[in-house]
């Protein structure tokens, strides 16, 4: 007897594709609850610079993970997973469908396969000895050790992230397993729902002038004085919550550095390259549905039609 599996959607795509209107449309036809899969609208106090969905834009839709942390926690991939899972739960206990919705792909791929990160996930005790280094000799130095026993994480982690640098580099002590070989067996694991993975995408040139648009929105609703209010607080540019996109690009300009339109070009610059990787990270995962907006003639009552009936599909395969 085949065996049933829960039903769960995915709508992603690039930063300022327009997938939070879709994902309300969506959810209104299936009896939908949302979960956020961004690394920055979890976060109280930062709502302009990540673009946060507003109580009213919800349109009574209920949303999980959506400004539930203080920006002094931090909020990774495995904590992502677990409380997704609860929501999940929270979800399919009402009768409602999953439907989780963001940019974050290493975030959805973690919820979509299971991946397990219990192994060697807790604090290890090489970690504080690792840090020490980093903190005598500098990040290069475990970067150029993680080049010589894994060089595959190497390749796919940038050296100034020392703190995955050191994540790998433990799990690597730990285990004697490179942790780019742990998760590509991870990633091989056959996702444990019935589900259908969208990709909500645009035309290059639309996209890149949908984010300087945004950008310019973003610094007209009052997004200095937000990271204003936070420095004001004490969040500092040291914490994860800070080194968001539209958060560090503004740091230097409150201090003086340098000013607010290069503060602001850098800031569209870099949401433009982060939307290039997203887009080459979905291009690389298996089975996802491309929804080219301009192949719908950029009507979303079309693209939602479209999904639903795929959706349809894949219930009944």
């Amino acid at each position: 007897m085949k065996e049933l599996k829960k039903p769960l959607i995915v709508l992603t795509g690039p930063t300022a594709a327009g997938k939070t209107e879709l994902s309300i449309a969506l959810a209104k036809k299936l009896n939908g609850a949302i979960i956020s899969a961004d690394s920055m609208q979890v976060y109280k106090y930062m709502n302009i610079g990540s673009a946060k969905i507003r109580p009213e834009e919800m349109q009574g839709v209920r949303h999980y993970l959506v400004d539930v942390l203080d920006p002094r926690e931090e909020f990774h991939v495995a904590r992502f997973q677990q409380m997704a899972k609860e929501a999940m739960d929270e979800i399919y206990r009402n009768g409602q469908l999953p439907i989780v919705v963001g940019g974050t792909g290493f975030y959805i791929q973690a919820l979509l396969k299971d991946i397990d990160f219990d192994e060697s996930s807790g604090e290890l005790p090489c970690r504080k000895e690792l840090e020490e280094t980093a903190r005598r000799e500098g990040g290069a130095v475990l970067y150029e050790r993680l080049k010589q026993v894994d060089p595959e994480s190497a390749e796919a982690i940038h050296p100034n992230n020392v703190k995955r640098v050191i994540r790998a580099l433990e799990f690597y002590q730990e285990t004697g397993q490179p942790i780019s070989l742990h998760n590509k067996e991870q990633k091989e694991k056959q996702p444990p729902y019935t589900y259908a993975y969208f990709v909500l995408n645009d035309d290059r040139a639309r996209l890149y002038e949908r984010i300087d648009r945004r950008v310019d929105r973003m610094v007209e609703q009052g997004l200095v004085e937000e990271v204003r209010w936070l420095k004001e607080h004490g969040y500092d540019r040291s914490l994860v919550s800070m080194q968001g996109l539209g958060y560090k690009e503004l740091f230097p300009y409150l201090d003086g550095t340098c000013s607010l339109e290069e503060a602001v070009e850098i800031i569209k610059r870099d949401t433009r390259h982060f939307a290039k990787r997203q887009i080459t990270w979905f291009k690389r995962e298996p089975d996802v549905i491309w929804l080219n907006q301009q192949e719908f003639g950029y009507d979303k009552e079309k693209i939602l039609k479209r999904m639903l009936e795929l959706w349809e599909e894949r219930k009944k395969s």
